[in-house]
């Protein structure tokens, strides 16, 4: 099943009023450092400032709230890597359902640990069997609702209100760079900066390491690569959901694909800079900004979490790489 088309800026408009109260305005600050070109002025869309540390709360509150009540009255779940279930326990706690969370193996402790204190009950799959969840868009004979974290059109309207903030905050953007994990938020912040300044160019971020967006572009075609799993914990798979592909295809201009030791060194920058605590896959938007490879002169960077465990951002701010 694929997306009928961008998200139409109405039911991202109508999804920013919807999330009020859940979700708040985050602000887009300058980078205090310079970019390889010094006519290059980098900003910081500070996602990592929502309650639960990242955008996710802003597509799950959505999708929540469009939610029928019987379905919801039998709880939630979603599978996620650990941002995007904090979004759906969040909600859920806030709207008294139950909620359970499928993560991989692999998720870090700092995600399970704020998945429980919200209540929400976690249980772990194989990273293949995850993926499988992700595809089949839920688990045959659960009774609870399923959130899809990527491709619930709610959930890429929610992700959307990002981009109205973007646009009304820095007006004269030339480009705006996305961790690219599934394509839900680059398509939803495309979406809309589509129907309002489509001459913004937007683009996916994804790590060396697990960059399936890269290598499906290039290729004209859906294509899966050799995933390795790293410090870059929120974004990155091994393909992309087929769904999401002539979306992806169409909104997105292209991806810009960093190192591990690039995305660890732009972490600290902005740590340093701004004191601003990002994850990897944040770190990934950072990192393609400084690499010199983004045309123009003002580039957003979406620092879509800050939900790192606190041992792998000692070791990055002491100059390791986790």
């Amino acid at each position: 099943m694929n997306l009928p088309g961008p998200i139409p800026l109405g039911e991202i408009r109508a999804a920013a009023e919807r999330i009020r109260g859940f979700a708040v305005r985050t602000p887009a600050l300058r980078l205090n450092a310079d970019a390889t070109d010094r006519d290059v002025e980098i900003y910081l869309k500070l996602e990592n400032l929502q309650p639960i540390g990242s955008f996710k709360i802003r597509g799950a509150s959505n999708a929540m709230a469009l939610a029928p009540r019987e379905a919801l009255a039998r709880g939630v779940y979603t599978a996620s890597a650990g941002n995007m279930a904090q979004g759906v326990a969040y909600s859920a706690r806030r709207l008294g359902v139950p909620c359970a969370v499928i993560v991989p193996e692999h998720a870090p402790e700092a995600k399970l640990a704020a998945i429980s204190r919200l209540g929400g009950k976690i249980e772990k799959l194989p990273f293949d069997r995850w993926w499988q969840v992700l595809v089949d868009h839920g688990t045959a004979g659960r009774e609870e609702f399923f959130v899809h974290p990527v491709s619930d059109p709610a959930v890429i309207a929610g992700n959307g209100t990002i981009g109205l903030e973007i646009l009304e905050e820095v007006p004269d953007a030339d480009a705006i760079l996305v961790p690219y994990g599934g394509g839900g938020l680059s398509c939803g912040i495309a979406s809309a900066v589509r129907a309002l300044k489509p001459d913004v160019r937007v683009y996916g971020c994804e790590a060396d390491t697990a960059a399936p967006l890269s290598a499906s572009l290039a290729a004209g075609a859906p294509r899966d690569i050799s995933y390795t799993p790293s410090f870059v914990d929120g974004i990155g798979a091994r393909g992309l959901l087929a769904e999401m592909w002539p979306l992806v295809r169409e909104l997105l201009s292209g991806s810009i694909v960093s190192s591990l030791s690039e995305i660890a060194a732009a972490v600290k920058l902005v740590a340093e800079r701004n004191r601003v605590v990002a994850e990897g896959a944040a770190g990934a938007a950072v990192a393609a900004a400084l690499s010199g490879r983004v045309r123009g002169k003002k580039i957003v960077c979406v620092v879509s979490g800050g939900n790192i465990d606190s041992a792998k951002l000692a070791k990055i701010l002491n100059g390791e790489i986790p």
